[in-house]
């Protein structure tokens, strides 16, 4: 299977939402709703959920999350679901994006891969490296 390359834009809006621990000593757990939307080789629309804790310690923090992203890539119509596993070591962050297995519908059955988020310049972009 040949990997393909989309990159692009996406724009994000996260919101608080009641959650069930809040944290003790120094740590805030927090949740969050996530409403994206990419444009590019990726043109779509995902809402999840997110799910955070910071730390006391400034830049140290840690989130999962769980986005649906519907809509076309490559031109293909479908859905697939993205799992998110993040953390920042005072500063330095690292970031696991992957496609949650058997998740893709439609045109997008099947689909695999992994994306990288930057940002610059205080836009948000997106590689997203698949396989169909």
């Amino acid at each position: 299977m040949a990997t393909e390359k989309v990159t692009g834009e996406f724009n994000v809006k996260l919101n608080p939402v009641e959650g069930y621990a809040k944290g003790i000593d120094g740590v805030n757990l927090g949740r969050m709703s996530i409403d994206k939307t990419f444009t590019g080789g990726l043109d779509a629309t995902s809402t999840g959920e997110m799910l955070s804790a910071m730390t006391a310690t400034q830049g140290s923090a840690g989130y999962v999350a769980i986005e649906q992203v519907v809509g076309t890539l490559a031109g293909l119509q479908g859905s697939f679901v993205l799992q998110h596993f993040g953390t920042m070591d005072k500063g330095q962050d690292s970031l696991i994006l992957n496609v949650v297995p058997d998740s893709g519908s439609n045109e997008l059955v099947g689909l695999s891969g992994k994306m990288a988020i930057r940002i610059e310049a205080g836009i948000h972009f997106y590689d997203f490296e698949y396989q169909l």
